[in-house]
């Protein structure tokens, strides 16, 4: 299948898809969401696939959602809702990841926010360079999480780091991230190529039936709650008064219309 805004390697046992927006530092949109979907649906059903790797090129992994894209679209952003379209297609790329029978590793080259970080989450394993920089940047700009990060968060960080972190929207780099447990490793940049790679061979030797039990295993004593907690998240609305004033000043910096 060809894609316009993702890439999908194969070596293997193990498979890879790269975000390729990266003009625009790989920010969401409807249609790269699509064809990431297709993309894991072909990979899951693939029992000679044992891990998945997702990347991004150039500067980022996933910088967040495209906003430019969404005012284009003429999508209501005053509540601090990213809108059904893209919520109804990011949640579905989520919880395709954790779902699928094969390991999955986010390697976390660069620019993750907001959206961007609320994919990485949903993945086994995160292996963050060095110089990566992330946060959950929602409330800088009037927004709230609507695809499960306030969920997945706290099981990765601890509930009052991930308060921190979603109060104060602050960035932080991939060594911090490993330390808090937001990422399992953090390795210079130049290294993180060979050391994902390491990781998914090893992974890749062991039996596709093990590893699926394991991710469902897992799933069923980690997201006790989960499921719950995600439908309040998705169904919860709230008047966040300043979203316009906000996103207006932040599409000004970034050359856009307010």
């Amino acid at each position: 299948m060809t894609y316009a805004h993702i890439i999908v390697g194969r070596d293997g046992p193990i498979a890879t898809i790269t975000l390729n927006r990266a003009d625009a530092m790989n920010a969401l949109t409807p249609e790269m969401l699509g064809e990431v979907d297709a993309a894991l649906s072909d990979i899951a059903a693939d029992p000679n696939i044992n891990v998945l790797i997702m990347t991004g090129a150039g500067r980022a992994f996933c910088a967040g959602v495209d906003l430019k894209a969404l005012q284009a679209r003429g999508v209501d952003l005053s509540q601090g809702n990213v809108g059904d379209e893209l919520n109804n297609a990011a949640r579905g790329v989520i919880e395709k990841i954790e779902s699928m029978p094969q390991a999955t590793i986010a390697k976390v080259n660069g620019f993750t926010f907001t959206g961007g970080l609320e994919l990485m989450l949903a993945f086994d394993i995160i292996i963050a360079a060095e110089e990566a920089k992330m946060g959950d940047t929602h409330a800088v700009l009037g927004f709230r999480p609507t695809w499960g990060l306030t969920q997945r968060l706290p099981r990765k960080v601890g509930s009052m780091r991930a308060k921190e972190l979603s109060f104060t929207a602050r960035t932080i780099s991939g060594v911090e991230a490993a330390k808090i447990g937001l990422a399992l490793e953090a390795v210079p940049l130049a290294d993180l190529d060979a050391r994902v790679a390491a990781l998914a061979a090893a992974i890749a030797r062991n039996s596709p039936g093990s590893i699926a039990a394991y991710k469902d295993l897992y799933a069923q004593a980690n997201n006790a709650g989960q499921t719950k907690g995600l439908t309040y998240e998705r169904d919860t609305a709230y008047d966040i008064a300043d979203v316009g004033q906000r996103l207006g000043d932040f599409m000004a910096k970034l050359g856009g219309k307010g």
